[in-house]
C-alpha cells in the first residue's frame, strides 16, 4: 500500500510505544501515535491526558485536553494537582509523548516563542504540562516533521527541557530521569549519542537519502556507525491510522 510521509512518522513513533507503558500524551501528533499503538500492538498500553484522565480510550483524537471523548473513555478522571503531584512527579508514568515548535540537538523544546521573547515574531501556545513531563515522565519521546525551521542549532526559548547543553546537564540539576531518548520526524529516526546526548541518526525511512535529512536539518547531522532502514507500514497499520482519521474528520468536520 502507498503511504504518506505523516504516516510513516506516525506509524514509527507508535511503534515506540510498549503493551505495558503508561503513556502521557500531547495534543497533534503524540496523541495519534500514541492511539494508533493503543489500536493495534499496544492494547493495553494505559494513556494519560493532561486534564486528568487516566486509561482514556478515545474513538476519535480529541481536539484538546478538554475534549469530552477523554474522559467519557477514561477508567478514571482525577484532579489537575494530583495528576501532576502523585502521578507524573510521583514517577508513576514511564513515557512522555511529545511535539515541539523548535527542537534543538539535545532535545531541548519551544513552544513560547518564535524570535526574542520581549518582541517575538510569533507567540506560540506556551508549555502547558510539557515542561513538567520532560523532567518527570521515565523518558520522552519526541515527535515532529523534519525542516530547518523546527530543528534548529538553537531555540528561541527553552520552553521544556531536554538534556541542556549536553550529557550531565540533567543529573546536575537533581533530575533522575532519561529524558529525551527518542525523536521520530517524517524522514528518519533519531536517538541521543550514550555519550555526547546529540540525536544521531539511528534509521532513515525508505525512499529517503542523508542528503535529504542533513538539508533539512539546522545542525550538522551525525549518522551512527550501523543506520537501519525503517520498516515501511504493514497493511494493518496504515489501515488502522486512516481509519482513525476518518472518524477523527467526521466527529469533528472541518476542526479536526
Amino acid at each position: 500500500m502507498d503511504y504518506t510521509a505523516s504516516e510513516m512518522m506516525t506509524i514509527s513513533a507508535a511503534r515506540a510505544l510498549k503493551n505495558d507503558d503508561v503513556c502521557f500524551v500531547g495534543i497533534g501528533q503524540p496523541s495519534a501515535a500514541a492511539n494508533l499503538a493503543r489500536l493495534t500492538h499496544a492494547p493495553g498500553v494505559t494513556l494519560i491526558y493532561e486534564s486528568g484522565t487516566i486509561g482514556t480510550k478515545p474513538d476519535v483524537l480529541p481536539l484538546s485536553i478538554g475534549d469530552g471523548e477523554l474522559a467519557e473513555t477514561a477508567v478514571t478522571v482525577v484532579p489537575v494537582p494530583e495528576m501532576f503531584r502523585y502521578w507524573l512527579q510521583g514517577g508513576r508514568i514511564s513515557v512522555g509523548f511529545l511535539g515541539a515548535a523548535q527542537l534543538d540537538k539535545f532535545g531541548n523544546i519551544n513552544t513560547t516563542v518564535i524570535g526574542p521573547y520581549d518582541k517575538p515574531k510569533v507567540r506560540l501556545p506556551g508549555g502547558g504540562g510539557a515542561p513538567e513531563i520532560a523532567s518527570s515522565c521515565g523518558e520522552v519521546f519526541l515527535i515532529m516533521a523534519q525542516s530547518k525551521r523546527g530543528l534548529v542549532d538553537r531555540i528561541d526559548f527553552c520552553t521544556s527541557l531536554g538534556h541542556g547543553p549536553g550529557a550531565g546537564t540533567r543529573e546536575k540539576l537533581g533530575l533522575t530521569t532519561k529524558g529525551p531518548s527518542l525523536l521520530v520526524t517524517d524522514l528518519c529516526i533519531m536517538k541521543p549519542d550514550p555519550v555526547t546526548k546529540e540525536f544521531t541518526v539511528v534509521s532513515i525511512h525508505p525512499g529517503v537519502s542523508r542528503d535529504k535529512i542533513t538539508g533539512n536539518t539546522g545542525w550538522p547531522v551525525r549518522f551512527a556507525a550501523h543506520v537501519e532502514e525503517t520498516p515501511p507500514p504493514t497493511k494493518g497499520e496504515l489501515e488502522a491510522l486512516r481509519a482513525l482519521h476518518e472518524r477523527t474528520a467526521r466527529a469533528h468536520g472541518g476542526n479536526a
